[in-house]
């Protein structure tokens, strides 16, 4: 369980940084949304560990509240990213061409 742990929180941001390279909104945005999955993974096992006993409970408090400030952290920046990226022109503008 703690590799499972290690592997999903070290997703997060190596995820992030991989987007960010890719020298493309559109790829960044794709990498923010697996970096937030990654997250999202992360809080099961927190949870599963919790249950197991193998976390105690202040810890697994400060760690999921931790993990849900980066999840949101990650949508605004993809909410953001996205603002940037250009809209597909609509097919009726296509047509009239």
């Amino acid at each position: 369980m703690q590799d499972q742990v290690q592997r999903a929180s070290l997703s997060v941001p190596s995820n992030v940084a991989e987007g960010y390279e890719r020298n493309s909104n559109k790829e960044f945005v794709r990498f923010l949304n697996i970096a937030k999955g990654s997250c999202g993974e992360l809080r099961t096992q927190l949870y599963i560990s919790r249950k197991l006993d193998f976390l105690k409970k202040a810890d697994f408090d400060h760690l999921i509240g931790e993990s849900k400030e980066i999840s949101a952290m990650l949508h605004g920046l993809s909410r953001a990213v996205s603002k940037r990226i250009p809209a597909k022109p609509s097919a009726r503008l296509k047509s009239e061409s």
